[in-house]
């Protein structure tokens, strides 16, 4: 792949979102974590290079507890991303985040209990997290989304799944002042700060 077709820039889809580009190349990508959860498609949007990766599969195949979270995020990078947007279905935890809402968070708390969350298996390493989203990109979304407007920063807990909360899971986590419940954002934000994604 010539440096011109390589993609600095991914777009990981949620439920609902397994297509993205039009008339795509499919890479396969092997990975030292398995396979991703579909081959990588690479494509333009206006004048970038692109690659898109659907995190369930193309047919949703898997469910979040599932996911190959260090396979799909090691493939991206191999083939020279180094920017991920990675949307995804949310429920709203305030009233004002209703359906419909686009929320950009700022933070995360994870309650997820069975996934790896990292590359490194030997040896001592520690990676800041304090921060989980990239303030950067954030800033993007938030001015490129003018007319819709999206709101600025948020607590994301992300749960184990494949079940929603309980009722009483869901009033501690609004207590708690979090916005929006999901499934995927971790380990996927921590996976991508350890390989210097942004």
């Amino acid at each position: 792949m010539s440096d011109a077709e390589r993609p600095e820039i991914a777009v990981i889809g949620g439920s609902g979102f397994y297509t993205f580009l039009d008339d795509p190349r499919e890479v396969e990508v092997d990975t030292p974590y398995g396979k991703p959860s579909a081959p990588i498609a690479i494509g333009n949007v206006a004048g970038r290079t692109v690659a898109f990766l659907p995190r369930h599969g193309p047919q949703h195949n898997f469910p979040a507890h599932k996911v190959n979270y260090r396979a799909n995020l090691w493939a991206l990078r191999s083939l020279g991303v180094r920017q991920v947007l990675a949307p995804c279905a949310v429920g709203g935890l305030q009233l004002e985040y209703g359906p419909g809402t686009f929320l950009v968070p700022d933070q995360l708390v994870d309650r997820t209990t069975a996934r790896i969350q990292t590359f490194y298996d030997e040896g001592a390493c520690h990676i800041s997290f304090a921060d989980p989203y990239c303030s950067r990109l954030r800033g993007h979304l938030l001015n490129g989304l003018a007319g819709h407007d999206p709101v600025d920063g948020g607590t994301m807990v992300v749960i184990e799944g494949p079940r929603f909360s309980t009722r009483a899971e869901s009033q501690w986590y609004a207590a708690q002042g979090w916005a929006v419940v999901g499934m995927t954002s971790h380990p996927e934000a921590v996976l991508a700060r350890e390989l210097a994604l942004c």
